[in-house]
């Protein structure tokens, strides 16, 4: 089944609305674990449980954010070629050898 947009944002992960969610095996990994969630001042919630293996995604996605892309920035048709040739981008040799590949490959 497809989700529905219901027009709330989500609460940012680790917040006191979206805390994160942490299952680990032993007491002693419990103490690692909550000891990194305090030091970072994220509100969590860890659940011991020996039987079921350990899941610390929601840590791991706190440790390690998603970095942001930045695109490159496209050369415009007038500016100075990056060939070094000094002509313009739209009539420099090497442009003008692709094109004419091009249109003979299409």
């Amino acid at each position: 089944m497809a989700k529905i947009f219901d027009g709330k944002k989500t609460a940012k992960l680790g917040t006191e609305k979206n805390p994160a969610f942490v299952r680990v095996q032993t007491e002693k990994r419990m103490k690692e674990v909550a000891s990194l969630f305090e030091k970072n001042g994220w509100k969590f919630t860890v659940g011991i449980e020996p039987e079921e293996p350990e899941d610390i995604t929601d840590l791991e996605i706190l440790l390690n954010p998603p970095k942001t892309i930045v695109a490159e920035k496209k050369i415009g048709r007038n500016e100075p070629c990056p060939c070094g040739s000094g002509k313009k981008y739209k009539n420099a040799a090497e442009n003008k050898m692709r094109l004419v590949i091009l249109k003979k490959i299409e």
